[in-house]
C-alpha cells in the first residue's frame, strides 16, 4: 500500500472489507464536511485485505451490499467504515481534543480553596498523572465528564456558577451585550432612557477572569461587575 493513502475497514458478519482513501480528504469526510467520495476514494477497489491486494469478489458484494458494483460498495465501506488514522493525523486530532477539553474544565470548574480556574498547565499535568487516553472522535463535551471524575483524585474541581451585575455607560453597551451573550446566560438586562445598560449574567466561575478581561477591553475600562446572590 503506498504511503500516501491509508484505509478505511469495515467488519460485517466477521468479514472484512477495505478501500483505500486519501488520508486528510477522508478525514474530512468523516468530520462531516462536504467533501464528495470521489475526492477520498483512491480506487474504486474493494479489499478483504489491501495490504495483500487481495480483492472482494462479486458474491461477497451482492450479498454484503446489495450489488457487484465496486464503486457503490466503496462508497458504502467509507459511509460505514472505520478509517485508520495516519500517526500525524492522530495526533494533531488528540491534541486538539486534548485542548478542547482542558479549556472546558478551565472554563467551567475552579479550585474550591481559591475559586479560581486551574492554570491550563495544572490540567494538563494532571490528565498526564492520571493517565487519562481522549478519544479523537469522540465529542470533547461529551468525554469531559469522565476525565472531571478520574481528575479528582488528582486535582480539586468544584462546578460553580456566578451571577454578575454588569453596568456600562450607552457608547458600550450595544457591544456589552454581545460580550455577555458569548460568556453567559443573560437572567435580566434593563436599559436607561440615555442607553446606559445595566444587565445580570450567569455564567461559569471559571469564565469570571476571561470575561471580565473582555469586557476591559471593549469598554476601555468603563465597565463595572459586581457578584451578585
Amino acid at each position: 500500500m503506498s504511503s500516501k493513502y491509508t484505509t478505511v475497514r469495515l467488519v460485517i458478519e466477521g468479514e472484512h472489507f477495505e478501500i483505500l482513501v486519501s488520508p486528510d480528504a477522508a478525514l474530512n469526510f468523516k468530520q462531516g464536511k462536504q467533501v464528495e467520495p470521489s475526492q477520498v476514494i483512491a480506487a474504486d477497489e474493494v479489499y478483504s485485505d489491501s495490504s495483500k491486494g487481495l480483492r472482494v469478489n462479486g458474491e461477497k458484494l451482492r450479498k454484503y451490499f446489495k450489488t457487484d458494483n465496486m464503486a457503490e460498495a466503496a462508497i458504502e465501506v467509507l459511509k460505514r467504515g472505520e478509517l485508520q488514522l495516519t500517526q500525524e493525523q492522530r495526533k494533531r486530532l488528540l491534541e486538539d481534543k486534548k485542548r478542547n477539553i482542558i479549556a472546558i474544565i478551565s472554563k467551567n470548574f475552579v479550585d474550591p480553596k481559591t475559586s479560581l480556574p486551574h492554570p491550563p498547565l495544572r490540567i494538563e499535568q494532571a490528565m498526564q498523572e492520571a493517565r487519562i487516553s481522549i478519544d479523537p472522535f469522540k465529542d470533547a463535551a461529551a468525554q469531559t465528564k469522565e476525565v472531571v471524575e478520574r481528575l479528582r483524585t488528582i486535582l480539586p474541581l468544584k462546578s460553580e456558577r456566578l451571577r454578575l451585575l454588569v453596568k456600562v455607560s450607552p457608547q458600550y453597551s450595544g457591544q456589552t451585550i454581545g460580550v455577555l451573550k458569548n460568556f453567559g446566560e443573560i437572567l435580566k438586562e434593563e436599559w436607561g432612557a440615555d442607553g446606559t445598560l445595566s444587565a445580570i449574567v450567569e455564567i461559569p466561575a471559571g469564565s469570571q477572569p476571561g470575561l471580565l478581561d473582555k469586557l476591559g477591553s471593549s469598554t476601555k475600562g468603563a465597565a463595572q461587575a459586581t457578584v451578585v446572590r
